[in-house]
This record gives structure tokens, C-alpha cells and sequence, in this order.
């Protein structure tokens, strides 16, 4: 077979080859679809550290001056240390069922503190274990009588979780608008709720605190993943070109030209060799 009869490079243009073509554009818009979603994975947990850095050891602020309406409520404000004097409802605490912590089964604490305005703002006081015997904890600790002065770290209110219920004094999570009604519809803050930071005065015993230092901040491995969808990319591409030289060498295998590059080739190799190469190669002849 000559190179004229094999037409050199034609069969690359072949229904097969272009096929080939096709798919590694496609898996290569595929990669670069996934490396832009790690990049924005990775931009979305630097914002959240970011975010964390900048609110969780800020002074606090009076309620009324980050909440101004009872709906309010910006991702930004996560974190951020309010301050606030009322009055617990302690009658009308609630259980957030479901709520692990240090791997542990529990409950988190849910105590409304009615405001000056005569609003209610929730604290989630801390968590508390499972009971022995029921599903229910076998001890909450009282929150404070009397006025307090609560400092909370704002967090917005949780979404519902499809299966998640609860009843009587219990919540399956921390959706605001569910607390509202558990509440009687009263003048609920339905934007965020307080993770309690502390209280003045202070009860002789209380719930777990769930937060007492900055969640770790960590942006992941986005940044790595991102690359390496990039490397797929180009190694599908590398693997198409390689593929494809393959092929045509052993089409033209006649050709006086690519033969004198195969020879090249093999002399390149051969200068190559290693001595463990060569006594690889005699072993073999002897067997």
C-alpha cells in the first residue's frame, strides 16, 4: 500500500473521526462547565469566610438598629452580634427536634423574648441531649425570670425539610414562619433569630451553647477540582491527537516517508535504552 492509496490524512475526515471530534468538544464544554462551577463554589466559601472574619467578633448592636421591621433580614448580617432587653416567654418555649451535636441526638432550645415593642424575638438558648426513656429531653434548664439583657448572634431563619414534622412543643427546624404559628401569630421576628451569645443575668445552669468559637473557615479543595476538570479537558484532546497518529501511521505504514520516520523513531528509542533495558532484552532472547 502507497501513500497515494491510502490518501495520507483523509481518513481523518471520515464520519468515524469526526465523530470522535464531536464527543471530545462536548466532554471538553463539559469540564469547562464543571471547573466554572468549582470557581464559584470556591468564590462562594470565600465569601463566607469573609463574611465570618468580618461579623462574628464585631461589638454588638442594638436589635432595633439591624432588624428594623420584623421581617428583616440580609445575608450579610450573618453573625452579627445584636443586643437585646426583654422578658422571656418562658411558657412558651419550643424543641427543635432532630438537632445533633458533638455527635450526639438532642434538642435545641427555643425561648422567645418579648421586647420592649412587645415583639417577640426567638433565642435559641443552646441544646439539651435525647431523654432515657422518651423522645423528649428528661431535663431543659430554665431561662433567666425577670428583664434580661441578651447579646445573640443573628441567623436567618431555616428552610422546611421535606418529611421533617413535629407537634406540641416541638419543631422539626427553625422556620420562622412555623415558630410564628407554634406562637399564636404573634409579633414574631420572621427574618432571623438569635444564636445566644450570652445573658445578664446569667442562669445558674443552661443549654449546651452550639456556637462558641467561628466556624472553621475553610474554602475546600474547589480550586484543585477546577484544575483538574481543565486537565480532562486537554487530556481528552490528547487522547483524540494521539489516537488519531496511531491510526494514521499504521495507514501509511507503505509509505517511503513514514517508514523513514518509524525508523527514526525506533532509533531514538534504541539510543534511549537503559542498561536494565538491554539485559531485559537478552533475557528474553535466552528464554
Amino acid at each position: 500500500m502507497t501513500g497515494s492509496t491510502t490518501g495520507g490524512w483523509r481518513f481523518a475526515f471520515s464520519r468515524r473521526w469526526l465523530g470522535y471530534l464531536a464527543f471530545a468538544i462536548v466532554f471538553a464544554i463539559a469540564c469547562g462547565f464543571l471547573s466554572n462551577w468549582q470557581l464559584a463554589r470556591s468564590k462562594e466559601a470565600a465569601a463566607a469566610n469573609a463574611l465570618v472574619t468580618a461579623n462574628f467578633d464585631q461589638a454588638p448592636v442594638p436589635l432595633a438598629d439591624e432588624l428594623p421591621t420584623l421581617g428583616s433580614y440580609s445575608p450579610k448580617q450573618e453573625w452579627k452580634r445584636v443586643t437585646v432587653t426583654g422578658t422571656y416567654e418562658r411558657d412558651k418555649q419550643l424543641l427543635v427536634r432532630n438537632r445533633p451535636f458533638n455527635g450526639n441526638p438532642g434538642f435545641e432550645v427555643l425561648t422567645p423574648l418579648r421586647t420592649a415593642d412587645g415583639s417577640l424575638f426567638i433565642v435559641d438558648r443552646g441544646w439539651v441531649p435525647t431523654g432515657n426513656t422518651t423522645d423528649s429531653p428528661d431535663h431543659v434548664p430554665a431561662a433567666p425570670a425577670g428583664t434580661v439583657t441578651v447579646v445573640a448572634r443573628l441567623k436567618a431563619s431555616e428552610p422546611a425539610i421535606a418529611g421533617r414534622t413535629a407537634t406540641g412543643d416541638q419543631v422539626g427546624t427553625i422556620q420562622l414562619s412555623v415558630v410564628e404559628q407554634k406562637l399564636g401569630g404573634a409579633d414574631v421576628y420572621t427574618g432571623a433569630y438569635g444564636l445566644l451569645d450570652s445573658e445578664d443575668p446569667a442562669p445558674a445552669t443552661a443549654p449546651t451553647p452550639t456556637v462558641t468559637s467561628p466556624p472553621t473557615q475553610d474554602e475546600g479543595l474547589h480550586w484543585s477540582y477546577m484544575i483538574q476538570w481543565i486537565i480532562f479537558a486537554l487530556i481528552g484532546f490528547f487522547g483524540l491527537g494521539y489516537a488519531l497518529v496511531t491510526e494514521y501511521r499504521k495507514r501509511n505504514s507503505d509509505d517511503p516517508a513514514e517508514r523513514e520516520r518509524a525508523a527514526a523513531r525506533e532509533r531514538r528509542r534504541r539510543a534511549k535504552r537503559t542498561d536494565a533495558d538491554v539485559e531485559d532484552e537478552l533475557l528474553d532472547a535466552a528464554r
